[in-house]
């Protein structure tokens, strides 16, 4: 019995969460990923350029070219080949979607002892809904640690 009343509880609060949140304006990110997912691009491709203190910068941006949320290739577009270790590291951003997971997560990535930036800003396409610019500082008070991201020559494709 004790069970059942708990799992009525449960049910009944969760439905009063739901109906309090219902009301509240979505957050820039999700408006932003409603557009994105709302234009309902499957193939596409873009520049990415990746601004930190990296060894890579002179060879970006990256040419990346995605259908159906899978990598169909990556490549600088200096035409330097992408060293594997470099691969693991651009995996992650080599999708729209895996941006936004990213500006959500507040680039807390597994495995990465650094946890989420103390602040990211991000600016997004008026068209598609995906960002355009990211800045990420993952220490505000540290010197260097900071990564840009800036996405350009997007082209939705057939």
């Amino acid at each position: 019995m004790k069970k059942l009343l708990l799992f009525v509880l449960a049910v009944v609060l969760s439905a009063c969460n739901t109906i309090a949140n219902a009301g509240e304006p979505k957050s820039e990110v999700e408006q932003a990923r409603d557009k994105w997912q709302s234009a309902d691009v499957s193939h596409y491709k873009f520049e990415l350029f990746i601004s930190c203190f990296c060894v890579f910068n002179e060879d970006m941006p990256l040419l990346i070219e995605v259908k159906d949320g899978q990598i169909v290739s990556m490549e600088f577009k200096s035409g330097k080949e992408i060293d594997p270790q470099l691969m693991e590291l651009f995996k992650r951003y080599e999708t729209i979607d895996k941006l936004f997971d990213g500006i959500e997560s507040g680039f807390d990535f597994e495995g990465d002892d650094q946890g989420p930036a103390d602040k990211v800003t991000v600016e997004y396409d008026a068209t598609y809904g995906f960002p355009t610019k990211i800045d990420i500082d993952f220490i505000e008070q540290a010197i260097d640690d900071e990564l840009y991201l800036s996405i350009s020559g997007f082209e939705a494709l057939p």
